[in-house]
């Protein structure tokens, strides 16, 4: 059987959002670029699907700081369909031990005059907080936007006057709790930020390194969240249309199965099916250790390092679980009533509510955790996306649930077929609900560790999430990270493990779009030139 040949440009491996986004900007540019993508539609776990005769986030549906980058005006995206709703708060903390609960407005002084019912004597430490945490947070933000290199990170710095530059290196280096600790003594207004910060990424609060995510509470202040209309994946849809609308192609269905090098560049991908695609641009918007490790098979010398560094990296297990559910009926949250009484009437159930465990019952968290068992209370994010965003009602105008549970081991003592784990989930949203919650739920379905793995080509459930410092970020370090080239002539990283990290940003994207632009023109000049 003679094998399918074709040509492109630059291939863009990973429908996810930044390959998405990476493939919008170079056909944008006028680069004729294919986009490859396993799974049967785009989006990865910024998708929004159809099950249960629902629509359903994989993931988190609230966005934040890629509506603090310039991708959204700079690709039309408006233009092609997305648009976003904006919750009345940004996040209820509430807690397993049913005390207080307090919410997170984008608007400093609604936050101050809410803490100063629920926890009068945190406010002083709460303004504290944020004198010294708004001016890292947008620096943080203005490096984030900036195509990463030690000039232009330090110009940024300059144009900001080196406001909040020392504390954003030190901090970078200490713990989340050592920092959040300085500014509060009460555990209620520390666990939150923690819960959707170091539990994300399976480590503990006192971790060395963790202590940017204290920057949780200043980055919604400088930016309001939203939600795209329609779910998560509008985001993606509406990239995928800029994407298409400047001649790109999309190619679902379609698994790598190894790319192709020829004396030390790369010429061309191999699909399943034995299709080739000759091109000597790869972008791999995916994780690095399954480029490094399943797609190159004899390395060429000078990446041989860098190869064999990847290849020695353990694979890390595990990240969350979901549970979606279709409710009959809108259930009655414990915290409803303080919320209405102390916020003018806020709908408890319009904006996400953040479960967070105390400190103790986190450090249990995580020594169990390596045995395969998940914390007996465990870090919780629960949403009703149809509130306020009634598309994402059922045809039959039912509401839906979706419920996060931080943090899932891949290997689960007894696998997770077997596991009555999701069961035991819901039984504990069912007693944070004032009246019988688990009796309004019609259906339910789990997304697992193995799920994703299966579904989403998540290693053992793992989602790669860059973790180089400021300071190695500065100086190029781990330049397939830190600056989307790898050792390999024509072969470029983007996605979660690259600058500046996971979550829904888009800016690895639209950085290493820049980068393989500026290399192919490099290139065709210099071969003119010969």
């Amino acid at each position: 059987m003679c094998k399918t040949v074709s040509e492109s440009e630059v291939v863009v491996v990973g429908g996810g959002h930044n390959g998405l986004v990476c493939a919008a900007y170079l056909a944008r540019l006028g680069f004729d670029t294919i986009l490859i993508e396993a799974r049967s539609s785009v989006g990865g776990c910024a998708s929004t699907v159809d099950d249960l005769g629902a629509r359903f986030n994989i993931c988190h549906c609230e966005h934040n700081l890629v509506r603090a980058m310039p991708i959204i005006e700079e690709l039309d995206l408006a233009m092609h369909g997305l648009k976003y709703l904006e919750t009345e708060a940004s996040s209820i903390c509430a807690f397993h031990d049913e005390s207080d609960p307090w919410v997170i407005y984008s608007d400093i002084d609604k936050t101050l005059a809410g803490l100063a019912v629920t926890h009068p004597d945190q406010v002083d430490g709460y303004k504290r907080y944020l004198e010294d945490a708004l001016p890292v947070a947008r620096l943080a933000l203005d490096l984030a936007a900036t195509q990463p290199s030690s000039y232009s990170f330090t110009l940024r710095a300059l144009q900001k006057r080196g406001e909040g530059l020392s504390r954003l290196l030190r901090w970078s280096r200490s713990s989340a709790m050592e920092i959040l600790s300085h500014y509060f003594d009460d555990w209620h207004l520390i666990m939150p930020t923690i819960s959707v910060g170091p539990t994300v990424w399976g480590l503990a609060p006192e971790t060395p390194g963790t202590g940017m995510a204290a920057l949780g509470y200043a980055t919604r202040h400088i930016n309001r969240v939203g939600r795209p209309q329609g779910g998560s994946g509008s985001l993606t849809d509406s990239t995928k249309a800029s994407f298409e609308s400047a001649g790109g192609k999309v190619r679902c269905g379609s698994r790598v199965e190894n790319v192709l090098i020829q004396d030390g560049s790369i010429k061309g991908v191999r699909l399943s099916d034995g299709e080739i695609i000759n091109t000597r641009t790869v972008v791999a918007a995916c994780d690095p250790k399954r480029v490094f490790v399943e797609w190159i098979g004899e390395t060429p010398r000078k990446a041989r390092k860098m190869v064999e560094k990847w290849r020695q990296l353990p694979v890390p297990e595990g990240y969350e679980s979901k549970i979606d559910a279709v409710l009959k009926e809108l259930p009655e949250p414990k915290w409803g009533e303080k919320i209405l009484a102390s916020h003018n009437g806020l709908n408890p159930l319009g904006q996400t509510t953040i479960i967070s465990p105390s400190p103790q019952d986190l450090i249990e968290a995580h020594e169990i955790r390596p045995l395969g068992k998940v914390a007996t209370k465990p870090t919780m994010l629960i949403d009703i996306p149809s509130v306020p965003d009634h598309t994402l009602k059922t045809p039959s105008g039912g509401h839906i649930l979706s419920l996060e549970v931080l943090f899932t081991p891949y290997s689960i003592e007894g696998g997770w077929d077997n596991s009555s784990e999701p069961r035991r989930w819901l039984d504990i949203w069912d007693s944070l609900m004032g009246s019988e919650g688990s009796e309004k739920i019609e259906e339910w379905r789990v997304m697992t560790p193995e799920n994703y793995e299966n579904e989403f080509s998540m290693h053992k459930g793992h989602t790669p999430s860059f973790g180089t410092s400021p300071l190695s970020t500065f100086f190029g370090r781990d330049k397939e990270l830190t600056r989307y080239k790898t050792s390999i002539d024509g072969l470029y990283l983007s996605g979660a493990a690259t600058y500046p990290g996971a979550g829904i940003v888009g800016i690895s994207g639209r950085n290493a779009a820049h980068v393989v632009s500026r290399a192919i023109k490099s290139r065709d000049r210099l071969r003119k030139s010969k």
